[in-house]
This record gives C-alpha cells, structure tokens and sequence, in this order.
C-alpha cells in the first residue's frame, strides 16, 4: 500500500484569517414563537485554505454560507473577511449555487461578461473579453462560448457558474452543492478541476457538500453540523492528505476509511436525523447494532405470531407437497 506522506505536502494555506464567524445565532419569527436555526457558530477560515461544511437538512449550512456571501445577516454574532464586517454582498466574495444561476438568454460568454462588466467599469472593452476569454479556457469552455445554457450540459453550466465567479478574483469562493446535480463522472472531473484552480490561484473556499467522499478529497477541514434547530459546529475534522492530491492514491490510505466511518457515525449514529426536534438535537446513544437486532428481532417475532392465527383459522386441506428446492449456489 502506498502512503501518503507529509514531505509530498504542497499547501497554499496561510495562518492568517481570511474569514471570521463570532457568535452567529440565526433566529426567524414565526406564529408559533422564535425559531432558532442556529445558535453560537464560531469558525475561522485561514487564508488559501478549503473547508468542507456537512451536515443533515435543515441543520443551517445554506444560512451560514448566506451571511458569508451578504446576502443574510446574523441575529447575533458577527462574520468578518480580514477585519471587515459583512453587511451585504460585495465582489470579494462570489457564490456558485447548485442550479447554475446562469440567465438563460445569454451565452456563456455573456454571462461571464456581464459579472466582469459590473467588476471592473474602468477596464476597457478589450481587456473585459480578454478576462472572460482567460476563464473560459481555465474551464475548458473556450469551444462552447457562445452556447447559450440550454445547449450545455449540467457539468457545463457548473463550469460557467465557475468561471464567472473566478473572472472578478474574489478573496474567498463561496460553493452550495455545485456539483449535487452531476452524474458521478462528471463531479470527478470537476472536483479535480476545481482542486487545480484552487491551487494555482491561491483561493479561500468555504463549501457545502452532502458527499462525505467529496470532502475528504478537496478539503483542508471538514465541519460537521449537529442537526437543526438550534444547530451549531458538533466536530471538525483536520484531513490529512497530501497536495496535490491523487484520488487512486487516497482510497489505498487507511487513513481515509477511518475519517469516512468518523464522519458517518457523526452523521447518522450520533447526529441521526429525525423530524422531531428534541430528538433530532440530541446525540443518540447505546449500540446501533444491538438496537437494529432488537428491531428485527421484535418484527420477526410478530411475523411468527400472525402466522401461526392465520393457521389456526384456515380449514386444514388436503396438500400435495411440494418439491424440494434446489440449493442456491450462494447459499441462500
């Protein structure tokens, strides 16, 4: 088995902050009283580094990612790039969203145009089309510029969303599931395309993916959410893998299995999701596997009392038996 070894590491990240979330509690008014999705959030994204935000629905992380790119702001707590307060949304920071967000009647060009046009008003005509050109080849679009989204396929469009975000050179990039509507295939791809352009560019990432695989490949940390309301940060976990990262030579490290089964038993053991509240924030306990037998061993025993009143109620008849079964080569 090859390693993975730590002299291999080539990292862009820095120890200074580029992103700083104090206290955030997001609470909504309802009829029935205050509704709080989250309560005390405290994270500190350094600079050049990729975090991974997971977690069940509903646990907040859309709210989260919406206070950092401006387009919400938090009941209590601050979030800050550098030493600035986010108050509203601003060219430093750009979000791509899973559904593209492209306007239809433009053409891929158009639509990075238009993000470069409103970023830089100064810069002349020709400079404009050169910065969009430049990131449409970055992605690989430079054949399908002048298709407009209903000609591009879904890894296509993600890929404009991309390149429109990276043409006005945001200080951090801000990803919704950008790639949860993708055949596998095509996320591969663009996991590793987007993985190279962090690299090269030197960007802060702050992410949200329900793929726990997805997030042991691109990410620096991994933040685990407890389950809403009133969610908050239950784990993060620090990846260790080696940039830049080969993803044949991760799944041979046992490394990863560990993190996998860490995170999944956060996910669905001690954060399991339920649509009761109280329940759903509060870690569940006791062995998995001793109360899966008891579950089944209670519906077996069901089972075996319906049947043997059905027996007792049918009229016995006569019957021929039947043939013996051949015995199945796997043993069933």
């Amino acid at each position: 088995m090859q390693a993975i070894t730590n002299s291999e590491q080539q990292s862009v990240k820095t120890n200074k902050p580029m992103l700083t979330i104090e206290g955030v509690s997001k609470v909504y008014p309802t009829p029935n009283g205050p509704y709080t999705v989250l309560d005390g959030v405290d994270l500190t994204v350094n600079e050049g580094e990729f975090v991974c935000l997971i977690g069940h629905s509903g646990c907040g992380k859309s709210t989260l990612l919406n206070m950092v790119a401006g387009f919400n702001r938090p009941t209590t707590g601050e979030v800050k790039l550098q030493d600035r307060l986010i108050t509203k949304p601003g060219r430093d920071r750009m979000m791509v969203f899973q559904n593209y967000s492209l306007l239809p009647w433009k053409t891929a060009f158009d639509n990075v145009y238009l993000a470069v046009k409103g970023a830089y008003p100064d810069k002349s005509k020709a400079e404009k089309v050169a910065i969009v050109q430049e990131h449409l080849a970055m992605v690989g679009l430079t054949e399908a510029a002048q298709k407009k989204p209903a000609q591009l396929s879904g890894g296509m469009k993600q890929r404009v969303a991309i390149a429109r975000a990276l043409a006005i050179r945001p200080q951090i990039l801000i990803l919704d599931e950008p790639f949860g509507a993708l055949d596998a295939i095509t996320k591969e791809e663009l996991q590793d395309e987007l993985l190279k352009i962090w690299q090269e560019h030197r960007l802060t990432v702050l992410m949200i993916t329900h793929d726990i695989d997805e997030a042991l490949y691109l990410s620096d940390r991994l933040v685990m959410m407890t389950n809403g309301p009133a969610a908050n940060i239950g784990e993060i976990l620090k990846i260790p893998f080696a940039r830049p990262r080969v993803r044949a030579r991760i799944l041979e490290d046992p490394a990863y299995y560990e993190l996998r089964n860490y995170a999944l038993d956060f996910l669905y053991h001690r954060f399991a999701h339920s649509e009761d509240p109280e329940e759903a924030t509060t870690p569940q306990k006791g062995n998995p596997t001793l109360k899966a037998a008891t579950i089944l061993g209670g519906l077996a025993a069901v089972a075996l009392v319906g049947f043997g009143l059905m027996q007792s109620l049918t009229p016995k008849q006569t019957q021929t038996p039947a043939p013996t079964p051949q015995e199945s080569p796997i043993g069933w």
